[in-house]
């Protein structure tokens, strides 16, 4: 992992698209987009199964290995109304009885939005950005707060390297400027979008589950 300070708060960069802050020994995950598989799938899309699974699994593996006692997602949890299918929210059920303990926030996202919030019976809190946490302004949106730095999602941020378009290779990337920083997004069956960095800006890209800094 990689550790930098924004908004007065130390932030564990991992090369599994996810960050820790280490002092609340919470998880911040960006753009989940739990059964967008299965929403593709009912559009009459072949896509893989088994996407909302291994997203839930290597949530568990980063729950246990850091001892996290809170995960806030920044908001995309579901990725639609589609999402609520029973073999969906089945997986999703058996996963949180794994981890009862666990406190689960969500800041909404557009998706969230045109999903609807989770089950009551999941336990998971939503609430709208920004979302404040000690010097931190969590939100879905990347967007400028007047008095926090702000950690947010949406745009699924990579790094374009090499020469020609169809030569160019796309990496994941944590994406920081002055006042914002994007998260990767966490789910297994996303898109990404390649992010311009300014004079100022840090770019983390995840190669090999190792994380590097670009050069400015």
């Amino acid at each position: 992992m990689v550790t930098i300070e924004v908004g007065g708060r130390q932030i564990a960069l991992l090369p599994q698209k996810a960050a820790l802050l280490p002092d609340t020994h919470t998880l911040l995950v960006a753009d989940a987009h739990i059964g967008k598989a299965v929403s593709f799938r009912a559009l009459g899309v072949p896509v893989p199964r088994g996407t909302t699974s291994d997203t839930l699994q290597r949530l568990s593996q980063l729950v246990e290995r850091h001892a996290v006692r809170r995960i806030v997602f920044l908001g995309d949890l579901l990725h639609s109304a589609r999402s609520h299918a029973a073999a969906t929210l089945a997986t999703v059920a058996r996963w949180r009885e794994r981890h009862a303990a666990l406190e689960l926030l969500l800041v909404r996202g557009n998706h969230d939005d045109r999903a609807g919030d989770p089950p009551a019976s999941l336990r998971i809190e939503g609430v709208d950005e920004p979302y404040l946490d000690g010097g931190l302004a969590l939100c879905h949106h990347p967007q400028v707060h007047d008095t926090a730095y702000v950690l947010a999602g949406h745009v699924h941020p990579c790094v374009s390297l090499g020469g020609r378009a169809h030569d160019r290779l796309r990496l994941p990337c944590f994406h920081f400027g002055t006042r914002c920083g994007v998260l990767p997004a966490f789910g297994s069956f996303t898109g990404m979008h390649a992010l311009e960095r300014v004079p100022g800006d840090r770019a983390f890209v995840i190669v090999d589950d190792e994380l590097r800094e670009l050069p400015p």
